[in-house]
């Protein structure tokens, strides 16, 4: 661009002076063509684009436009004739990829205002460039997130769906789409349960949808009787839950139901089934906590009552997810009496992704009740049921857990550890990392189908406290950069030794948001602890 006139007057010298500070605040370049000449002018900032010099520098606008990607040709082309209708638009618009001097590729933004003379025919096309290719790679990314997203959905093996205030469809998985007896979800979006069910399901499930809106509070293990017109009766476990948007508005509702037709009707036939049934319920209600993470509406710190006639287990534990939706959480499960089982986990990244598979390791970890008892093992069915799904949905994700048992009947602390953080026991001796040695540590859940978790023993006379936690803790920076780490965890556990259990953990926090730098966590952080009281002889229920 060409500098001001000396002599110009000092008005016109400001704002020319105020024009290319303002283009070189936006990054953008300058153009400039009269359309009855092939010279065109370029600013220095689009020659830095094209990667071309002042005398190399290729018109774009004039065929074959060569140096337009073959996939923008057509729209580029389609733009550029219309700013030559003289009924065409003011303002020349189109991004597009084009070459540059070294070979590679720009996105590009042009724009550009059209001069037309009096009988309409175009004259100068004159406006500016802007470097886009970091947005539109961002927006490919957005798009692959998506895709895999819908990938992830579509391969669980229960029904989804959203809908809005009106209870129509927004939304629905494959799984859903074809229960109700459609090919592709697209058929689904738009209809009513009236369309599918007979009167008196969909008049009741209407209802159930006005409730959740209307209290904001969720639905979950329902027993649904679905009655079709042309087809037999079906029978649903279902939860549903509110549908907010990110400022806390009503949107509509969402649930997650799963088929126990076969269940219900092996209990209608043999009463002495019901048994079965109802843990089978059970199974399928962990399963439906899928949608309560999606909404981040589950972080209990309701704890079993664990003890025998010497001993007494309590509990406690902090959930500071850093978005509103995260990959980590807590369980602490009653395997038989004297005998807890404290699960953490901790799924590799953030959002909709991580929450989902939160779901379905809920669900699995109910379908390995029965192997509770035994970290390894319980450990090695996690991972071998999330790696199945993860392979059938061909998506990479990976989750770290640490199991730890504690039985006061045998007096001892099982555990084993998927790649997660060292848990922490303090007793007599001191504070201890468990699983800290690399032979008793296995790989991350859903990457290695077979991979094998070691169980490792601890007798309970060495533990009075046990603290589980995920890397977030660990991971807090200060002002130079250098993270919490253990070591420092271990100190701040130590000092807290002698304070009641739900003091201890909040003086950990207290300890690690003094030492960040922020005063705040990167990362989502969840602690989960256990304290082993001893109390006077008295009977014990079962």
């Amino acid at each position: 661009m060409s500098q001001p006139d000396d002599k110009a007057p000092t008005g016109q010298s400001e704002e020319l002076g105020r024009t290319e500070l303002a283009l070189k605040a936006s990054n953008e370049g300058i153009w400039d063509w009269y359309t009855d000449e092939t010279r065109i002018y370029y600013s220095r900032r689009i020659l830095e684009f094209l990667e071309c010099g002042e005398g190399s520098a290729p018109n774009l606008f004039l065929p074959p436009h060569e140096v337009v990607h073959e996939e923008d040709q057509e729209a580029f082309g389609r733009a550029l004739r219309g700013a030559f209708d003289a009924g065409g638009p003011e303002l020349l618009a189109i991004d597009c990829r084009l070459r540059t001097g070294s070979g590679g590729w720009v996105w590009l933004r042009i724009r550009g205002s059209v001069v037309r003379d009096g009988k309409g025919h175009t004259t100068r096309i004159a406006g500016s460039m802007i470097d886009i290719s970091r947005r539109k790679a961002a927006e490919a990314q957005i798009e692959e997130d998506r895709h895999m997203l819908r990938m992830l959905i579509d391969h669980v093996p229960l029904q989804i769906y959203f809908k809005d205030t009106e209870s129509k469809f927004v939304l629905v998985n494959r799984q859903m789409a074809s229960w109700n007896g459609k090919r592709t979800p697209q058929q689904v979006i738009g209809k009513h349960d009236r369309d599918f069910f007979a009167y008196d399901h969909w008049k009741e499930a209407a209802e159930d949808e006005l409730t959740v809106m209307e209290t904001a509070e969720p639905i979950t293990g329902k027993l649904e009787r679905e009655v079709r017109d042309d087809a037999k009766d079906t029978w649903v476990l279902t939860s549903k839950f509110p549908w907010l948007d990110r400022n806390g508005s009503i949107c509509g509702t969402f649930g997650v139901s799963s088929d126990v037709t076969d269940l219900v009707e092996a209990q209608q036939k043999a009463a002495h089934l019901a048994e079965e049934l109802s843990r089978r319920n059970a199974s399928y209600e962990e399963e439906v906590q899928l949608a309560r993470e999606i909404q981040q509406a589950l972080a209990s710190t309701r704890f079993p009552n664990v003890r025998t006639k010497d001993h007494e287990l309590t509990f406690g534990s902090r959930y500071l997810p850093i978005s509103g939706l995260a990959g980590d959480f807590f369980e602490v499960v009653r395997i038989e009496k004297g005998v807890a089982g404290l699960l953490i986990c901790d799924v590799m990244g953030h959002g909709v992704r991580a929450a989902l598979v939160v779901a379905m390791l809920r669900g699995l970890l109910e379908k390995q009740r029965e192997s509770a008892g035994e970290p390894g093992t319980f450990l090695s069915g996690l991972n071998l049921g999330l790696a199945s799904i993860l392979e059938r949905a061909d998506a990479t994700m990976f989750a770290t857990a640490f199991y730890a048992v504690i039985d006061l009947n045998a007096d001892e602390l099982r555990y084993a550890c998927a790649g997660h953080p060292a848990a922490l026991a303090s007793g007599p001796d001191g504070v201890q990392s468990l699983a800290a040695a690399r032979d008793e540590r296995g790989p991350g859940l859903g990457i290695i189908p077979a991979a094998e978790f070691p169980t490792s023993t601890l007798s309970l006379e060495r533990v009075e406290r046990l603290m589980l936690f995920t890397d977030g803790l660990l991971e807090a920076e200060n002002g130079e950069g250098e993270p919490f780490l253990e070591t420092r965890l271990i100190k701040s556990m130590s000092d807290g030794k002698e304070r009641p259990l739900q003091a201890m953990l909040d003086g950990v926090l207290k300890d690690v948001l003094d030492y960040s730098q922020n005063h705040s966590f990167d990362d989502d952080v969840c602690l989960l602890a256990m304290e082993l009281q001893k109390q006077e002889s008295r009977p014990v229920s079962s």
